[in-house]
């Protein structure tokens, strides 16, 4: 006999693109109750209709036992968990919308990846702003959607600064090809994720500009040191950053074309026109990043010529030559 839906730990997912629909799925083959939120009427019928995410997820076959709805208060109704799986630079407009249907003792775990640009706040403290009374988690690490949709193996990383309400999140999340590691170091879980972004399109830019793959490893690699310095200066530890959402992510999104981020490079590699172009979180990100690093007194020139890059204040070979002739040092400092 099935079991009764009543008897499953309920959870909702905020935000059907890709990604959502991704964790929505996983989060129904691990055993949890899901409802699906859009805000876009026409998809969640669609969705029914199909029993996929033809927009952004076409192929991939959705439980009909996920219930996709543009109704907030029905998808939040009973859960004690919901995903926010919402554009970095949307959280704030959606939580605050929901905030008045989002139950008592609901847990909220962070899925986008980015620093909000107007304040240079980690997602996880714009959430606190809004949801003081709530228990705030993020999931993060190396994972494209449809790689998570099909079922293909996947490690991720849920962290929350209650390393005991971490580890219970990570095992009601994973499943046999999902496996989410736990970790208490939230700020450091998070800024891997969002400063990652940013890198890619670094990456993307020198690909797509033919510059060849030694300049590629070294994009990667001093990036990275980047990553770890920004990291330090927000409080992340160094071990988080080696993890999952920091290295693991970098390498994943650094040399596919699946990533969003690496393509938008790409195009500034080769001078495509960028309006129109599926959104990237670390085009918002590089701005706030650019401007956290100068504030504090952070050396990260990679990060800078990205910004640079994106205004179109810098040609991808100006940019090259930045780099190439700043002062030599050791490579330790």
């Amino acid at each position: 006999m099935s079991e009764p839906v009543s008897a499953r730990p309920a959870l909702a997912v905020l935000g059907a693109g890709a990604w959502g629909t991704a964790l929505a799925i996983t989060a129904a083959s691990a055993g949890q109750d899901v409802r699906l939120w859009a805000r876009d009427t026409a998809m969640v019928a669609d969705i029914k209709a199909r029993g996929e995410n033809a927009r952004y997820l076409p192929g991939v076959r959705i439980d009909p036992a996920i219930r996709a709805t543009a109704d907030a208060a029905e998808a939040l109704t009973g859960v004690d968990l919901a995903l926010a799986v919402v554009p970095a630079q949307s959280l704030r407009a959606v939580l605050t919308a929901l905030k008045p249907v989002i139950p008592a003792g609901t847990t909220l775990v962070l899925c986008a990846k980015g620093i909000e640009r107007e304040t240079g706040l980690l997602l996880s403290a714009v959430a606190r702003e809004i949801l003081p009374r709530h228990a705030i988690a993020a999931l993060s690490g190396p994972s494209f959607a449809t790689d998570v949709g099909r079922g293909l193996p996947t490690a991720v990383v849920l962290a929350s600064e209650d390393g005991e309400r971490a580890a219970a999140l990570a095992a009601r999340l994973s499943t046999p090809a999902f496996r989410c590691y736990s970790s208490d170091d939230l700020t450091g879980v998070e800024i891997g994720g969002a400063l990652k972004n940013v890198l890619a399109i670094a990456a993307g830019a020198v690909a797509g500009a033919g510059l060849g793959a030694s300049a590629q490893a070294a994009m990667v690699t001093r990036g990275f040191v980047e990553l770890r310095r920004l990291g330090a200066a927000f409080g992340a530890r160094p071990e988080t950053l080696m993890g999952l959402s920091g290295l693991g992510d970098l390498v994943l999104t650094c040399a596919s074309g699946q990533s969003r981020n690496y393509a938008y490079g790409v195009a500034i590699g080769r001078g495509e026109t960028l309006a129109g172009r599926p959104l990237a979180e670390g085009v918002a990100t590089a701005a706030i990043a650019a401007r956290i690093a100068r504030e504090r007194g952070v050396e990260a020139p990679i990060v800078e010529v990205v910004d640079a890059l994106i205004a179109r204040t810098l040609t991808v070979h100006e940019a090259v030559g930045v780099l190439m002739n700043r002062p030599l040092k050791a490579e330790a400092e």
